[in-house]
């Protein structure tokens, strides 16, 4: 048998800026990424109607000499879970693609928190095997975390991102100015994704965003644009020197706490938001990293207290319901995480602060405890 192999590499440059006013006339950002081209700008319906002006902005930004590319159109889709759970806003994208002649030099912008960006992203790389995708997420979330990867993806089969790609973005803009109309539990939703990155790289964020706890529960701009642009740096650090940014291996050492998170979402029905269920998974996973040794006590309660300090809950009753085996219903997100990643099952547990490591069995019944601890801790506050 004759066969040939051969390497192929393929360079991908990742750009975040951070801004404020990207559609403002006297920035200058977006004018500079783009080239002579069209731009088809989706944006999510929840921040059109909380802009309303945003639209205006972005016709007249585009109209200006200045900006070398020309607005083909502009449309509002729903955005959250409703732009993941089925193919319709994916499948109307690729409509408005078609309808524009958007080509694979042309642009989709997408303006929104980041199921909208996994939508879109989804529906850019999958029309014409690519469009140029930019990014302008539009929650702390998807500042801090989501909006700054190279992953694309839509539920399907009741499991979180079953369908998607990996296509890193032409550009990430994060401007800050669309963070302060968000309600209190957005604007905290991306600090979880914050102490999670802390705990698994960086102990020195880690004290800094407790040294900065009580400025991020006031959400004062200067503590919160610091916390998620650092918090951006670390996950966007780990996708491009971790060797493995699209994801090959088994390891996701970026979803600590994500296992449990991604189940309790899916058993809420997407109720119960991304950044609140990673809370939950965070304290859960931080918790069984010390009853099996490896955390101290004393850094046990750091993190959970952090946790709560800036108003997360560690315990939901989700968490306790049992199916009709009698089993908890969460622990069944651990065979349905080892399949979503493939291979072994790969869970990312702690050592201290600052420090992952990766574990590749879970003991249930140890972890069945950590829940019942959580729910007594929870209900003495």
């Amino acid at each position: 048998m004759q066969y040939e192999t051969t390497s192929i590499t393929v360079s991908f440059v990742h750009r975040i800026f951070f801004t404020r006013s990207v559609f403002s006339a006297q920035n200058r950002l977006l004018a500079e990424i783009l080239s002579p081209a069209k731009a088809l700008v989706v944006i999510d319906h929840e921040v059109a109607c909380a802009f309303p002006a945003l639209p205006d902005q972005i016709e007249s930004y585009f109209s200006s000499d200045s900006c070398p590319a020309k607005l083909a159109g502009a449309l509002s889709v729903p955005g959250g879970e409703t732009a993941k759970n089925d193919s319709e806003v994916v499948d109307e994208l690729h409509r408005q693609i078609e309808r524009y002649g958007i080509c694979r030099h042309s642009y989709l912008i997408a303006i929104g928190g980041g199921a909208l960006l996994d939508a879109a992203g989804f529906a850019a790389a999958t029309a014409h095997r690519g469009v140029r995708h930019i990014r302008i997420p539009t929650t702390t979330l998807s500042q801090a975390d989501g909006g700054v990867g190279v992953k694309n993806g839509i539920n399907a089969f009741g499991k979180k991102n079953f369908i998607g790609t990996f296509a890193p973005p032409f550009a990430v803009i994060n401007d800050s100015d669309f963070l302060w109309n968000l309600p209190p539990a957005e604007k905290r939703g991306g600090l979880i994704e914050a102490i999670k990155v802390a705990l698994i790289r960086d102990a020195s964020f880690f004290e800094e965003i407790e040294r900065s706890a009580d400025e991020l529960t006031r959400f004062e701009t200067e503590a919160m644009e610091r916390t998620i642009r650092r918090s951006a740096e670390l996950h966007v650090r780990h996708i491009a020197k971790s060797g493995d940014p699209f994801e090959f291996g088994s390891a996701r050492p970026l979803d600590f706490g994500h296992w449990a998170a991604h189940k309790l979402e899916q058993l809420s029905g997407f109720a119960i938001s991304h950044g609140a269920a990673v809370a939950l998974g965070l304290a859960l996973d931080t918790l069984y990293s010390h009853k099996m040794g490896m955390l101290s006590g004393a850094a046990t309660e750091r993190v959970l207290a952090l946790v709560q300090k800036l108003g997360f809950a560690i315990y939901h009753p989700l968490m306790s319901q049992t199916g009709p085996s009698g089993n908890r219903q969460l622990l069944d997100g651990l065979e349905e995480f080892r399949e979503h990643l493939g291979g072994e099952l790969t869970i990312t547990l702690l050592t201290e602060i600052g420090r992952g490591i990766e574990m590749h069995e879970i003991d249930a019944g140890v972890m069945q405890k950590c829940i019942l601890e959580l729910s007594q801790r929870s209900a003495a506050n």
